[in-house]
């Protein structure tokens, strides 16, 4: 018999965090109708995590299987491509190692992908489960750390909009991401030394542009644990850096070659315009985090092009990732071997 869905876990060093995410599968209800499996992709872990993993494969007992596999190739962007490329099954759901799915998660998943068949991705009803207390106005920057909320209705993402879920609690068909997404795509995700994100975006942005329906289903509840270090700034202005750093690939993914200059001009246009008008509001208060976080990020949105061409993210032969943001190493990938990396 075949399986009608994986649920793939995505980690790197996840040791203290993955075990939870099996813990909420080993649960879920309503799950007899079809079959499904779980598959946990180590993302080259310097942690205890295979060796946790190994443990719990041995002692599996639950209603779906436990598969694992290694991609060494670091980033998001490369495990999740890792994930299309091992399962057989038509569906494929990705929670993040700190992502806890609700016990009907996977059943509801499942239910909405067979009532929508042309719909390529199915983004999930996240909430927040914060290790402290978040900031006054931290609602502001909440959808920017994967907490989705938009309504107690099914929503349809509308083609003209870049507007697009993220990947945690993501339902994807697998035949939609095969025909849509590249091989090579541009962004690989925040690894060590880079912030640099918006990989699932760009994928994402793939699928619609081949006329595959992209849907908000709230029925699927994960929550999204944010530990205390994703509080401080520290953290915040280089996420927020590297959101908007990203923002050109994203962006244009829609937009024919041709036509891309004029389209980048708008959108630089229209970021200046939001960055004076932030200025007028909020000026330059650097004790206001969250306005700091908003303003990094529209100014990381106006350098994005610039940053990208000449760090090479835009040139095909080569893909340069930036080390605080103070110098750039060149990144050569084989799928046999770790990643080498030439100062």
């Amino acid at each position: 018999m075949g399986i009608d869905l994986t649920v793939v876990i995505c980690t790197y060093n996840g040791e203290k965090r993955f075990p939870e995410v099996l813990e909420a599968l080993k649960m879920q209800i309503n799950t007899e109708e079809f079959t499904w499996e779980i598959l946990v992709v180590d993302n080259n872990s310097t942690d205890n995590t295979p060796q946790i993993l190994e443990d719990y494969q041995a002692k599996w007992d639950a209603i779906a299987p436990l598969r694992s596999c290694l991609e060494l190739n670091q980033g998001a962007a490369y495990a999740r491509k890792r994930a299309v490329k091992e399962v057989r099954s038509p569906l494929i759901g990705f929670l993040d190692d700190d992502n806890i799915p609700a016990r009907d998660w996977v059943s509801a998943a499942y239910k909405f992908a067979q009532e929508h068949p042309h719909a390529g991705a199915i983004g999930s009803y996240i909430q927040g489960e914060f290790e402290i207390e978040p900031p006054p106005n931290f609602k502001r920057l909440m959808p920017f750390l994967a907490i989705t909320q938009r309504g107690s209705k099914p929503l349809l993402y509308r083609r003209d909009k870049n507007l697009l879920p993220p990947s945690a609690g993501l339902i994807v068909r697998t035949q939609a991401w095969q025909q849509s997404v590249p091989e090579q795509c541009i962004l690989s995700g925040r690894t060590p030394g880079s912030m640099l994100t918006g990989e699932d975006l760009e994928a994402l942005a793939y699928i619609k542009l081949k006329n595959w329906e992209v849907w908000y289903n709230p029925a699927m509840k994960i929550t999204h644990k944010i530990p205390s270090r994703r509080l401080e700034m520290e953290y915040l202005i280089p996420f927020f850096r590297g959101i908007g750093l990203s923002r050109y690939v994203t962006r244009m993914v829609p937009v024919k070659p041709i036509l891309r200059p004029i389209f980048t001009c708008a959108y630089f246009a229209n970021d200046l315009r939001k960055l004076i008008q932030h200025l007028g509001k909020y000026g330059i208060d650097k004790t206001d985090a969250i306005a700091a976080c908003e303003r990094e990020l529209l100014v990381s949105s106006l350098q994005s092009f610039f940053y990208l061409w000449r760090n090479g993210y835009l040139k095909p032969e080569k893909k340069v990732i930036d080390v605080d943001d103070k110098r750039a190493i060149s990144l050569n990938t084989d799928s046999n071997s770790k990643a080498k990396i030439t100062l």
